[in-house]
C-alpha cells in the first residue's frame, strides 16, 4: 500500500466534500436572503439581517480559502518529507534524551503550525474587525500567541515525557497505562483550566453583588446548583461577541459569563442563560463527555501502539533509520493528519451535542416557568453575534454544535421536548 497516495486521495476528498458544503450552504443563504424569511420574522430587523448575512458569507469566503490553504500546507509537508526534516534536525539539536524529546514534540507541533499564524491574524484584524467585533490589539494578539507556546511548554514537555518514560518501562502493553495517564491529565485540565490558564489570557472576577447576582444565585440554589459564585470574564478587551460557558465538575464547577453578555441582556434573560448551563450540569453532560473522551483516548493509544510497530509507514515517509524511538514521530504524523479522519466523524459529534443543547434548552424553560426568557436571550444572541438564521440544513447537520434558532425555539414551545 502506498500511504502517500492514500494521504494524498484522503485531503482531496475532504477538501472537496468541504467545499461542496460551503458552496451549498453559501447558494442557500443566497437564494433566501432577499428579505426576511417568514420563519425568523421578529427575531431581526433587516438592517442585521443583511449584515448577519454578509458576516456569514465573509466567513464561508474565509473558510474556503483557509481549507485550500491548508490543504497545500499539508501537502507541501508530505510531498517534501518535512515531518522527518523538522525532527531530526531538532533532535540532532536538542538531543535523544526523553526531556529532549518531549521538547522536539512541542517545537515540532509549534513549527508546523506557523502557517496558521497569517490566517489567524487575517481572522482577527480583518474580517471580525470589518464587522465590529475585533476589541484586540496588535500587541494583545501578539501577547496571546507568547503566551499561548508557553503554556503548551509546560504542559506538552511533561506529558510527553512521562508518555515516552511508560513506553520505555511497561512492556508491550504500554500504551494501556499511557491512555489512562492521558485520561487523567484530560480529567484533572478540566479542574486546572479556568483555574490557572484561563486566567493567563481572561480577567475572571465574580459577579458584583446587587439584584443580578442575588437572583442568579436564587436560581442555582432553586436547581440545585449551590456554588459560592458565579464569574464575569472580560471578553470584551477582544471581541465584541458574548457567551457564557460552564467547566469543571464536583466541587470545581464553574460558570462563567462575558462582560459583553451582561450589557446585552436583561435580568430574566440572562437568569435563562444561567439556567441552560446548570442544565447541562444537571443533565450529566460534563461526564457523559468525559467517558467519550476516555474511549476517543482508549482508541487513540490502541492506534498509536500499533502504529509505532508498522515501521513501514516511517520508512515510507522516509524517516531515518538511526531514530531510535517512533513515539514522538508517531505522535507527530497522528496530530498532523488525524483531521483527515476526524472530519468525517463531525455530524455524529454535532447530532450528540445538540441533543445536549435541546435536553438543557428543556431544563431552563422548567427552571423559568416558561419558554419565553430564554426565547429572548437567544435572540439576542443572534442579533448581536451577526448569527446565520437560515443555515442550508445539510450544512448544519454536518456542522453545528447547536440546532439553529428555528429549531429551539420550536422544541422550547413544544411542552413534550
Amino acid at each position: 500500500m502506498n500511504i502517500m497516495l492514500v494521504l494524498l486521495i484522503l485531503i482531496t476528498v475532504k477538501l472537496a466534500s468541504f467545499l461542496y458544503l460551503e458552496w451549498l450552504n453559501f447558494k442557500y443563504l443566497k437564494k433566501h436572503s432577499q428579505s426576511l424569511p417568514d420563519a425568523v420574522q421578529g427575531v431581526m430587523d433587516e438592517s442585521t439581517f443583511h449584515k448577519s448575512v454578509a458576516y456569514t458569507q465573509a466567513k464561508s469566503k474565509f473558510s474556503v480559502l483557509s481549507a485550500i490553504y491548508d490543504a497545500i500546507i499539508l501537502l507541501l509537508i508530505l510531498t517534501y518529507g518535512l515531518i522527518p526534516f523538522i525532527y531530526e534536525s531538532l533532535s540532532s539539536w536538542v538531543g535523544q534524551s526523553l526531556l529532549a524529546q518531549s521538547f522536539v514534540f512541542v517545537l515540532s507541533l509549534f513549527i508546523l503550525g506557523l502557517p496558521s499564524v497569517p490566517l489567524n491574524w487575517w481572522n482577527t484584524f480583518k474580517l471580525e474587525e470589518s464587522f465590529g467585533f475585533n476589541k484586540s490589539t496588535q500587541k494583545l494578539w501578539f501577547l496571546d500567541q507568547v503566551k499561548g507556546f508557553i503554556v503548551s511548554v509546560f504542559i506538552g514537555v511533561p506529558l510527553i515525557l512521562t508518555l515516552m518514560w511508560i513506553v520505555q518501562k511497561m512492556g508491550a502493553y504500554w500504551w494501556v497505562w499511557a491512555f489512562a495517564v492521558f485520561w487523567l491529565f484530560q480529567v484533572v485540565m478540566v479542574v486546572l483550566y479556568p483555574m490557572f490558564i484561563l486566567p493567563l489570557f481572561n480577567k475572571l472576577e465574580p459577579l458584583e453583588s446587587g439584584e443580578l447576582r442575588d437572583r442568579l444565585m436564587a436560581l442555582g440554589y432553586r436547581c440545585g446548583f449551590k456554588s459560592k459564585t458565579i464569574f464575569v470574564m472580560d471578553g470584551s478587551k477582544r471581541s465584541g461577541h458574548s457567551n457564557a460557558f460552564f467547566t469543571g465538575f464536583g466541587q470545581f464547577r464553574r460558570i462563567v459569563l462575558y462582560d459583553t453578555l451582561i450589557e446585552q441582556m436583561e435580568i430574566d434573560e440572562l437568569e435563562a442563560v444561567l439556567a441552560h448551563e446548570i442544565g447541562h450540569y444537571k443533565c450529566g453532560h460534563i461526564p457523559q463527555r468525559l467517558i467519550f473522551s476516555a474511549i476517543s483516548s482508549f482508541l487513540l493509544f490502541a492506534f498509536l501502539g500499533w502504529l509505532m510497530q508498522a515501521t513501514w509507514i516511517f520508512e515510507a515517509f522516509a524517516f531515518s533509520s538511526t531514530v531510535q524511538d517512533y513515539f514522538v514521530p508517531a505522535f507527530l504524523l497522528i496530530a498532523l493528519f488525524a483531521g483527515l479522519f476526524t472530519f468525517w466523524l463531525s455530524p455524529l459529534d454535532g447530532l450528540w451535542s445538540r441533543k445536549h443543547e435541546y435536553e438543557a434548552d428543556a431544563f431552563a424553560r422548567n427552571a423559568m416557568n416558561g419558554a419565553s426568557p430564554l426565547i429572548n436571550a437567544l435572540r439576542k444572541l443572534y442579533n448581536e453575534n451577526l448569527g446565520n438564521l437560515i443555515p442550508h440544513p445539510f450544512y448544519s447537520a454536518f456542522y453545528y454544535s447547536h440546532p439553529t434558532l428555528v429549531e429551539r425555539e420550536s422544541a422550547l414551545l413544544n411542552e413534550d421536548q
